[in-house]
């Protein structure tokens, strides 16, 4: 059976959608491997934190790292500059999938994104219910949002590990929900989780936007030119009182999806391929290494941290397929939709069942939602208690699913 994504081999297929499928299967390659070292470092994280030497795990992410211009100091910890600065470079990779998706990809035709779209919002749905459900007290509802991420890297990579049996469909498929999901994702960060608003700082991200623009018009083509404007934008971001990694995001919709020849890889391609295997391999595993670390030895989730811990792990395994699964249905059913060749129900079971993987962008949320250490813990369990159990009804669903499709 072949295997490969469509198009290939199209030999007259524009030379961007060549690029495109290409820039695809070495994303999907990427995301299989990273998956996997997910696994190993947070693994790692964790046996680090339970250990004789748990306090260094805290000490070592608490260092205090500065930034001398002239006169001007900026020092934050260490864990800052991970997750506020390195992760803007995994926002900025988020936000080129997504350009070129909605350019040429998953999202760019109507009938190809309508039940990936619906799929994703029934998980986002879903799970937000149930997480509210089990937490209406106030000071836990605001993790509403933590189980309705899917980390693409994990479902990828579990993907993977059930062989080449599975249909390329399915694989795009879980790659534009995730994508979707990102988006979302993206948009309830921005809306809910941001106060206090500084105008000032939004003129200066505007400003360095604005300066990006004008490089390219200008046809400045190296990526270097760019780290100026970037840089304007994050601290305009981290000014107005936004995420700065959001400052990402909106790079990464500004790139160009169009070269100055048709010979030249366009750039959102060319910058996201340099970028991503930096992102997957380096800095998501080190998000992992730096957050993954909970204290179980004298664990005791209590004053409702246990609700926390229990709304996020149920609306991981069960509420995102619910939703997924749910919401893909009602839409076919509905008529104007309709699953792609190659995708099943079966498949969309396995979809489902792999979206309750919510690791890196679900911590990410819960850093966000909640200052008090022991909610923050106890939402951290959840995700990987969440995300283990999905990761284990995917395996035992999809290699079901993978033998079916080779007997067939």
């Amino acid at each position: 059976m072949n295997d490969q994504l469509p198009g290939r081999h199209l030999p007259n297929s524009p030379f961007f959608v060549e690029r495109a499928f290409l820039a695809l299967q070495q994303f999907v390659h990427v995301e299989a491997v990273s998956g996997v070292m997910l696994l190993v470092v947070t693994a790692s994280a964790l046996l680090w934190a339970n250990s004789p030497f748990a306090h260094s795990y805290h000490e070592v992410w608490n260092l205090p790292i500065s930034f001398h211009f002239g006169g001007f100091v900026f020092v934050k910890s260490l864990h800052f500059w991970i997750n506020d600065a390195l992760m803007t470079i995994f926002f900025l990779v988020v936000g080129m999938e997504i350009r070129r998706e909605l350019h040429e990809g998953a999202l760019s035709r109507f009938d190809q994104a309508a039940v990936p779209v619906v799929a994703a919002v029934g998980g986002v749905v879903v799970p937000a219910l149930i997480y509210l459900s089990l937490n209406t007290v106030a000071g836990r509802g605001q993790g509403w949002a933590i189980p309705t991420a899917t980390d693409i890297a994990f479902a990828v990579g579990v993907l993977a590990l059930l062989g080449r049996s599975i249909p390329a469909g399915i694989r795009v498929f879980l790659l534009a929900l995730a994508i979707i999901d990102d988006i979302i994702a993206v948009l309830i960060i921005a809306l809910f989780y941001t106060s206090g608003l500084d105008s000032s700082g939004f003129l200066v991200a505007a400003l360095g936007v604005l300066l990006a623009l004008g490089l390219q018009r200008l046809g400045f083509d190296s990526a270097f030119a760019y780290i100026l404007p970037g840089v304007i934008v994050w601290a305009g971001f981290l000014m107005a009182g936004l995420h700065p990694t959001l400052a990402g995001v909106v790079l990464g919709l500004i790139t160009p999806v169009r070269s100055a020849a048709p010979e030249i890889v366009p750039p959102v391609i060319r910058v996201e391929t340099a970028l991503h295997p930096w992102v997957a391999y380096a800095i998501m595993p080190l998000f992992a290494l730096a957050n993954a670390g909970i204290d179980l030895r004298n664990a005791k989730f209590a004053d409702g941290a246990e609700f926390v811990a229990l709304g996020i792990g149920l609306a991981l395994c069960a509420g995102k397929p619910i939703g997924v699964i749910g919401a893909a249905w009602l839409a076919v059913r509905a008529g104007g939709c309709r699953l792609a060749p190659g995708v099943t129900w079966p498949g969309v079971c396995l979809i489902g069942l792999l979206a309750g993987i919510g690791f890196t962008m679900s911590i990410f949320i819960a850093m966000l939602a909640f200052t008090d250490e022991r909610m923050l813990d106890a939402a951290k369990f959840g995700v990987l208690l969440g995300s283990l159990i999905s990761v284990t009804l995917g395996l035992g669903w999809g290699a079901e699913y993978a033998q079916r499709h080779r007997d067939q």
